[in-house]
């Protein structure tokens, strides 16, 4: 079990490490409904992660493996085919950046958060996490390692928890922080808004680099 959370480390880090649903969170947390919406995007956005990891751990366990223990051909295939759709993504994340002196282009959604009631933030939570096709591919990832490594179903549950818990990090520390302590934070949640919106681009696009080489690398290992 050990090896297979060390497996799933730097993908957790890929989910959690995703500007777009930060910035989301924080601007829940500076706006009128900060208590509800911030609450309901962070649940939204658990849940989102457990089902897509959960849902292809399930698949990929009934992956048929080879004869030889050792040699995983299908699992291998599965992880080079992610593999190369990450570095696509980060080529395109690449070559979306704001040129120097542009404004970074954030979703019309954004400006209407003021307005979000608490179903649409737990709504917006779960698709961010569940559907977001960076994240989908991340989980799919994390989902071929747990369900090839036949783990009993206790420590298949402790894994996806783990993996949830690092994925989540990144939003459920600025939310609880709020509840606890709000108005020391707004002035912090500000300024680390607007740094992620300007570099959003570049930071996804070497973190999907980074994880996608790791993964073919692993999918070459696989056979």
């Amino acid at each position: 079990m050990g090896s297979v959370i060390g497996d799933i480390l730097p993908l957790a880090l890929g989910v959690a490490i995703s500007p777009v649903p930060i910035i989301a969170a924080i601007l829940m947390l500076l706006s009128p409904k900060a208590r509800s919406t911030g609450t309901g995007f962070l649940l939204g956005w658990v849940f989102g992660i457990i089902v897509a990891v959960t849902v292809f751990t399930l698949l990929s366990s009934v992956l048929p493996m080879g004869e030889d223990e050792s040699a995983q051909p299908i699992k291998g295939v599965v992880q080079l085919a992610l593999g190369v759709l990450l570095l696509l993504l980060a080529l395109r994340q690449w070559r979306g950046r704001p040129k120097p002196g542009e404004e970074p282009a954030l979703p019309k959604w954004m400006q209407a958060i003021d307005t979000i009631t608490f179903p649409k933030a737990l709504g917006l939570g779960f698709l961010l996490s569940a559907v977001n096709p960076k994240n989908l591919l991340l989980a799919a990832s994390a989902g071929v390692t747990i369900g090839a490594a036949a783990l009993d179903g206790g420590s298949t549950a402790l894994v996806i928890a783990v993996f949830t818990l690092i994925g989540a990090s990144t939003v459920l520390v600025p939310v609880v922080g709020y509840l606890v302590a709000a108005g020391k934070l707004r002035g912090p949640l500000d300024a680390l808004r607007g740094w992620l919106a300007k570099e959003n681009a570049v930071i996804m696009a070497v973190l999907l680099l980074v994880i996608g080489v790791a993964v073919i690398g692993k999918g070459i290992g696989s056979f």
